[in-house]
C-alpha cells in the first residue's frame, strides 16, 4: 500500500456525521458505501472552494480502508485540494473515527477524487469563471 503525502496539519475539516445503526451491517461495522457517499460530498465541499459551479465527481482515484468503522462513533471527513487544472481539482480526504466508548481518534480511511466544474450542459469550464449556480430561487448575478 502506497503511503499518502499528505500532511495531516493541512487538512481541514468538511464534514462530522454520527454512524447509525442504519448504516451497518449485522456486525455493527459501518458498510463502505456509506462511507464512500460521505466521501464524494467532502471532495464537493472542497472543490465548490474553488468556484460556486456545477461539481462532477471524474475520478475516484483511491480509497484505502484502514480499519472498520461502528455504530455510535462520530466520524469526522477531512479535506485538502491537492492539485488544480483549469477545471479540475484533486481532493484528499482523511476519515477520522472518534470512538463511541472510548473518545480514541482512529484513522479509519483515506481517498483521493478528482471533481471537474461543469456547466449546465454537462462540459468542464474553468473553475476561476464566474458562478454559474445559485441557491435555489436566486439566479447567478443575484437577482431573484
Amino acid at each position: 500500500m502506497l503511503a499518502m503525502p499528505d500532511q495531516p496539519e493541512k487538512f481541514g475539516p468538511a464534514l462530522r456525521v454520527v454512524m447509525l445503526p442504519k448504516d451497518a451491517n449485522p456486525y455493527g461495522n459501518i458498510f463502505g458505501g456509506v462511507i464512500l457517499s460521505y466521501i464524494d460530498q467532502a471532495a464537493f465541499i472542497e472543490a465548490r472552494k474553488h468556484g460556486i459551479h456545477r461539481w462532477v465527481t471524474v475520478s475516484v482515484d483511491r480509497v484505502n480502508f484502514h480499519a472498520p468503522i461502528h455504530i455510535g462513533d462520530v466520524v469526522r471527513f477531512l479535506t485538502r485540494t491537492r492539485e488544480t487544472g483549469t477545471s479540475s481539482v484533486q481532493v484528499g480526504i482523511r476519515v477520522e473515527a472518534e470512538r463511541y466508548a472510548t473518545q480514541d481518534k482512529v484513522l479509519v480511511t483515506e481517498a483521493v477524487l478528482t471533481m471537474v466544474s461543469v456547466n449546465a450542459a454537462g462540459r468542464p469550464i474553468p473553475f476561476n469563471s464566474p458562478p454559474t449556480v445559485a441557491p435555489l430561487g436566486i439566479h447567478p448575478g443575484g437577482s431573484p
